[in-house]
């Protein structure tokens, strides 16, 4: 299928009012200097929108330039999908925002009909006006054309998925297996029909947990691992080099990794009186420090000391990139001469000054020289770069990211280290060329910041640009820049109010590309964001002790040595990430004493005015503990012996039960769950009365049930339909081929086991399961 993107025209098709010479057909013309080239809406009216009609069937990836809006997209205009809830700035700058175009279950479906629904406006008293609206996607009509037949056939598959799961939970298996086999629709994976027909329609115990393993091996696991709730496991290394040294306490330092060798390299930094020359290796299979110089500037072509600069290992090359500083010049007189007194950031806007006579200055004399250099690992070599026109200036607090298999450096971000101290833009450099270009301006798409994050999507090959400071305020966007096509997209305006961290400053972030995460740092916390889907999920990411206080509950978390203690609270510290062993290592940074950190944790206002700080110099590692598939054919199998017990206590002598509880059940329960335990014990009721329920909470943390409740059991039993029908839900001739020597399953039994399968099912990826959801509601929105 063709990707490229062409811009795709359209008409207005109607619109909810306008005024006097503000027509809806105005946002057809980009021409913002006139004051009349907008539209704009009547103030009478509650609810405001424009429906616009493509020319053609097309694939929208993007719309560009109210306030706050969504976006509807739809093949007709009655049957409407929201694809974007975003906002604009209140500017002349153009913004690209991109348009979501692919389903839950990853189809990508085209459309015909826009509808723009403005939600607010900057200024109460004015009317709701668009200036311009350009569209951009796919309009090739095969390409188009393919997309939409491969939709449809989606539609009509996942309509007949949903009759045969409401065929499948009444028990009207007889017509459920004539449509299954003449459609050739495939409701599932074939190892979790088996699964079902083990445990609801043949009681084939063994064989279901048999069947477990199986779909284990098959990956049916993989996906609600990969979305499962990681544990922070933290670990301080002492490691040091042949003399007992490490590297000394320092913030504002600058780390790269190379993996492949398991080295990590750190230089300079401030110590909280002068910034630092010296440049160290740490070896993670040997865990030693090496000093590979204690002062950098008394050598050939290499960098003096320096703070806020930044650093990238280029593993094609077996070089380091080091770029930009902030030097300790001049200390002003007072703080209200230093622009750039150290902040702290809080869990809030709130900015936290730190003694401007402990912190390196911005110099009003220009720099030497291009602060630009290469260091060849190999040879122990420095090498002084220049930097032409078209590059950034001595910069400080910017971001700098390699693609080594292009040979590119990207920079962005930071201000000058002199003079005007300007914010910087998006800058690359060939190195192969030896030419820098400068990709966005200071003022494009996104905006300039310092104190920032970047990282470098290998696949995609994307910078993910977010938070930061500008303008004494600090940031909690995010944008998304397209390489090849020099565009930038923001994905959030505000990621707090999505489900992620405070606007920060100087917070941490690395990138795992094999699991489209990324992990980043943020003073008090530690946060995980996945960005397999646009506009992506934040999580926050709790270590063991934090996850036992928030669940009340002990964890089955790993008892090493080292495992419990958590690196305190810190800014301008420096975080690299090894992909190969899932590790994060952290080193250095600036924390507060302890009396204005816990005024800051409890957002007491009451901080001092300068807050005192403390340089660290502690290295620590992170691994994130997950579930393991082991440990979902646990929990399964105790769905599974569960409902094994029930029955057998329905059939069999009381003694017999009792000991498969204590034998069978027990074998698979963790004991160190009070949830678990609970349920556990309550099981004994069933041996007094085996017709008692027992309450199984999908809330439990640990078990994870999110099977039927108990409304939808009563909807899978004999009910009163509309007209008087009773439906009939005994054993049907279907069934008995399955079971011909066994006795009829009661209705109660079969409505039990069917919970425990969909138990189950909240384990299997959405592909390989039936689809979620019921009937019934899909009716509901029909209605």
């Amino acid at each position: 299928m063709g990707t490229s993107s062409d811009v795709i025209e359209y008409t207005i098709h109607d619109c909810s009012s306008f005024s006097t010479n503000f027509h809806p057909e105005n946002i057809l013309v980009d021409n913002p200097s006139n004051s009349k080239s907008r539209w704009t809406t009547q103030n009478s009216e509650p609810v405001h929108w424009i429906l616009l009609r493509l020319n053609n069937l097309s694939i929208l990836t993007n719309a560009c330039n109210m306030k706050e809006f969504k976006v509807y997209i739809g093949i007709t205009p009655e049957n409407m999908t929201q694809v974007l809830h975003s906002s604009l700035k209140n500017d002349s700058i153009r913004e690209s925002f991109s348009i979501r175009h692919h389903n839950s279950a990853g189809r990508c479906f085209p459309t015909r009909f826009i509808k723009i629904e403005p939600l607010s406006v900057y200024g109460q008293s004015f009317s709701t006006s668009i200036w311009h609206v350009s569209l951009t996607g796919i309009i090739n009509e095969a390409s188009v054309e393919e997309v939409k037949r491969d939709y449809d056939q989606f539609r009509e598959t996942r309509v007949m998925q949903h009759i045969l799961k409401h065929l499948r939970q009444r028990r009207l298996l007889t017509p459920y297996n004539s449509i299954l086999t003449q459609s050739g629709v495939r409701l599932e994976h074939p190892l979790v029909t088996q699964l079902y027909e083990s445990i609801v329609l043949t009681g084939d115990w063994d064989k279901a947990e048999t069947i477990l393993h199986d779909i284990s091996v098959a990956g049916l696991f993989d996906q609600y691992l990969k979305s499962s709730h990681p544990r922070a496991v933290w670990r301080e290394l002492h490691d040091t080099d042949v003399n007992g040294d490490i590297p000394s306490v320092r913030s504002g330092h600058a780390m790269c990794i190379d993996t492949k060798r398991g080295y990590i390299y750190l230089f300079g930094g401030w110590d909280g009186h002068k910034s630092l020359d010296d440049f160290w290796r740490y070896d993670i299979k040997e865990q030693r420090w090496a000093i590979i110089s204690t002062s950098t500037s008394l050598e050939l072509n290499a960098p003096g000391p320096r703070s806020c600069h930044k650093m990238v290992y280029d593993s094609k090359t077996d070089c380091i990139y080091i770029l930009g500083r902030l030097h300790d010049l001049d200390k002003p007189a007072t703080r209200a001469q230093s622009r750039n007194a150290e902040i702290v950031p809080t869990n809030s806007s709130q900015r936290v000054s730190v003694a401007a006579d402990e912190t390196p200055t911005l110099s009003s004399r220009p720099m030497p020289s291009p602060e630009f250099y290469r260091y060849h690992c190999e040879h122990n070599k420095w090498e002084h770069l220049d930097i032409d026109e078209n590059g950034p200036r001595t910069i400080f607090d910017h971001q700098m990211i390699i693609d080594s298999e292009s040979q590119i450096l990207f920079v962005f971000g930071g201000r000058a280290a002199e003079k005007d101290f300007d914010y910087s833009g998006l800058y690359s450099y060939d190195v192969h060329l030896k030419k820098w270009c400068l990709l966005q301006a200071t003022d494009s798409a996104i905006p300039s910041r310092f104190g920032h994050s970047m990282i470098f999507e290998p696949t995609s090959r994307e910078l993910y640009i977010f938070a930061g400071e500008r303008e004494d305020r600090f940031l909690s966007d995010m944008y998304i820049y397209d390489i090849a096509t020099n565009n930038a997209t923001e994905v959030f305006s505000n990621f707090t109010s999505s489900g992620g961290p405070q606007p920060c400053f100087t917070q941490r972030a690395v990138v795992d590309p094999s699991l489209q995460e990324i992990y980043m740092s943020v003073w008090i916390s530690h946060w995980l964001y996945r960005y397999s889907s646009r506009p992506g999920k934040w999580e926050k990411i709790h270590t063991f002790e934090e996850h036992q206080k928030r669940s009340a509950s002990p964890s089955s978390s790993p008892s090493q040595d080292g495992t419990r203690a958590n690196p305190p609270p810190r800014f301008a510290h420096q975080v690299v990430y090894d992909p190969d062993s899932k590790t994060v290592y952290l080193h250095g940074g600036t924390m507060m004493v302890d009396s204005d950190l816990t005024k800051l944790r409890e957002g007491n206002d009451g901080l001092s005015e300068e807050a005192p700080m403390k340089r660290l110099s502690d290295f620590w590692k992170m691994t994130l503990w997950r579930l393991s598939s082991s440990e979902l054919i646990r929990r399964s199998a105790y769905l599974i012996r569960q409902q094994q017990f029930k029955e057998m206590c329905k059939t069999q002598a009381p003694v017999q039960s009792l000991i498969y509880l204590q034998n069978h059940v027990s074998q698979v329960v963790n004991h160190d769950d009070p949830n678990e335990t609970q349920l556990f014990r309550s099981l004994l009721t069933y041996l007094l009365d085996p017709s008692s329920p027992v309450s199984m909470s999908p809330a439990s943390p640990s078990i994870g049930y999110a099977g039927l409740e108990t409304s939808d059991l009563q909807k899978l039993s004999p009910s009163q339909g509309q007209g008087g029908l009773e439906m009939q839900t005994s054993e049907g001739p279907y069934e008995k081929t399955l079971r011909p020597t066994q006795e009829s399953l009661s209705q109660a039994s079969f409505d039990q086991r069917t919970k425990t399968f969909e138990d189950i099912l909240e384990f299997i990826a959405d592909d390989a399961k039936q689809p979620a959801g019921s009937l019934l509601d899909l009716v509901d929105d029909l209605l």
